[in-house]
């Protein structure tokens, strides 16, 4: 499993077209670009992909369109999460998990559940699912941390289902202690694009990308020489990017990517409500490092 988790996975996100409605044709153009640029895997239904907002009808299209469009040219992880324990172990025993590759399952979100919960929650999910299982810690979403101790746990008592961490905690120190602790064939993935390169040079396989949408050749090489312990070189793509990280981010994700997309002519710069498009200022900034980056739009 690791050759499949390592490098740079793209969190997808979903283009509309301007009545809200899913836009098949951009996605045909932003799966092609992803497997032309060198992406390493895909990653569907992700929070970037606005899957909260998407009906379960839609989800199906989603999934069997891109599996087809991909063909397996790519591994693909699929989300699969969620708050009730009960309805996503059920959607565990009962999907069709056909060309999918393994599932990213996040933190229970709202409900506030303590270290133990979270630890019989995942629990649940690795003795029902039929893949292997990475393990999504997002406390900026989920109002609750999954800390070092509840991962490890994880990851010494499922060592044949749970495989890995998409860590954004953006704690270091966490995630460090994860990296020195874990089992040889646990891995840690970095969920922020922006410390990618410092947490795959303390022993992280790669990214869960949003950036990655918009350039994924660029940052897939950023990942791929890290990887390679060619960090001067990394180092030198990684700092290009750093505004970057940030603007795509100040009015929320997906915001920040679509309109980076949109500019970039694959998509509409359309999101369904409660998000609603990034504004003109932060677009005119996200133009100028464009223009720095000698991208056209």
């Amino acid at each position: 499993m690791e050759t499949k988790l390592s490098g740079m996975g793209v969190a997808l996100i979903t283009p509309f077209k301007e009545d809200e409605s899913i836009d098949f044709e951009a996605l045909t153009r932003l799966v092609d670009y992803q497997i032309k640029s060198g992406t390493d895997y895909l990653v569907l239904l992700g929070t970037t992909s606005e899957a909260q907002t998407l009906t379960e009808g839609e989800k199906d299209e989603i999934i069997n369109f891109i599996i087809t469009r991909v063909n397996g040219r790519l591994p693909i992880v699929l989300g699969v999460g969620g708050n009730n324990t009960k309805a996503v172990v059920e959607k565990l025993k009962n999907s069709n998990f056909r060309g999918i590759d393994a599932i990213l399952s996040v933190v229970p979100y709202y409900n506030k559940p303590s270290q133990e919960g979270i630890y019989q929650h995942y629990r649940a999910i690795a003795e029902a699912s039929p893949l292997p299982v990475i393990l999504y810690n997002v406390p900026g979403r989920t109002s609750v941390n999954m800390t070092a101790e509840t991962t490890l746990r994880l990851a010494a008592d499922f060592p044949e289902k749970i495989v890995a961490i998409k860590e954004a905690s953006g704690n270091l120190e966490q995630i460090g202690d994860i990296i020195k602790n874990k089992p040889k064939d646990f891995f840690v993935i970095s969920g922020d694009d922006g410390i990618t390169f410092p947490l795959i040079t303390m022993g992280a396989v790669g990214v869960i990308s949003v950036i990655g949408n918009a350039f994924p050749a660029e940052f897939s090489k950023m990942t791929r020489l890290a990887l390679a312990g060619d960090y001067a070189g990394a180092r030198e793509i990684h700092l290009r990017f750093t505004e970057l990280f940030n603007l795509l981010f100040v009015d929320g994700n997906p915001a920040g990517v679509k309109c980076m997309l949109s500019m970039m002519g694959y998509i509409k710069n359309k999101l369904r409500l409660p998000l609603v498009p990034t504004r003109i200022a932060t677009m005119d900034k996200m133009k100028s490092v464009l223009d720095c980056l000698n991208v056209k739009y």
